[in-house]
């Protein structure tokens, strides 16, 4: 940052009065400009057939990590909730419409000061296709994920606790066998990427 967004001044990195961090302060106006973590929203679309659970995937169109696939999920804009901002991200990126549940995942990344949030989700049908940010979209049983292709620590993380998750079970009132999807949290110091 090198101008005041109150008065278009320079500003300068300092700790101002009664604080403990370097801010933005503009040197006219003394403004100070917080700068704080972004939320990066997305879901875990999925459909079951014959008691098989498959994910929808997407293949990155853009850069960070071209070519590789994610969940679908991206920035969150201002004035929405974090439910809206996985609904939005799963349209635009996958074309697919989904029924969204629990939060399934919070995953800090410090060193880019970001949060990652992933909501279980239900795909309402299997119309999808890849918006303006994928390459292709598609269906993935937890045998074929590309796992050496998968852009980010924080999506390999949130799959594989997701299929970890699908292994347990409890009955239900009608005595059905139902998987126990917990809230999962983790926090991703490093990059830590998968050779290309």
């Amino acid at each position: 940052m090198k101008f005041c967004s109150e008065c278009a001044h320079p500003v300068s990195l300092q700790i101002p009065p009664d604080d403990n961090r370097p801010r933005f302060v503009c040197s006219n106006c003394g403004a100070i400009h917080y700068q704080n973590p972004k939320l990066v929203v997305g879901s875990i679309p999925r459909w079951e057939v014959e008691g098989e659970v498959q994910v929808l995937l997407c293949r990155r169109a853009i850069e960070p990590r071209y070519g590789f696939w994610t969940l679908p999920a991206g920035f969150m804009e201002n004035g929405e909730t974090t439910t809206d901002a996985a609904l939005r991200e799963t349209e635009e990126e996958a074309g697919a419409h989904i029924t969204l549940g629990a939060l399934f995942a919070m995953i800090n990344v410090p060193h880019v000061h970001q949060v990652h949030l992933f909501y279980l989700a239900q795909l309402k049908d299997l119309d999808y296709a890849a918006g303006t940010e994928s390459l292709e979209v598609a269906m993935f049983k937890e045998a074929d994920i590309p796992w050496g292709e998968i852009a980010f620590p924080t999506v390999e993380y949130t799959l594989r606790s997701f299929f970890a998750d699908l292994q347990r079970h409890h009955k239900d009132s009608d005595g059905d066998s139902q998987p126990v999807f917990g809230l999962h949290t983790e926090d991703i110091r490093k990059r830590m990427m998968q050779p290309d």
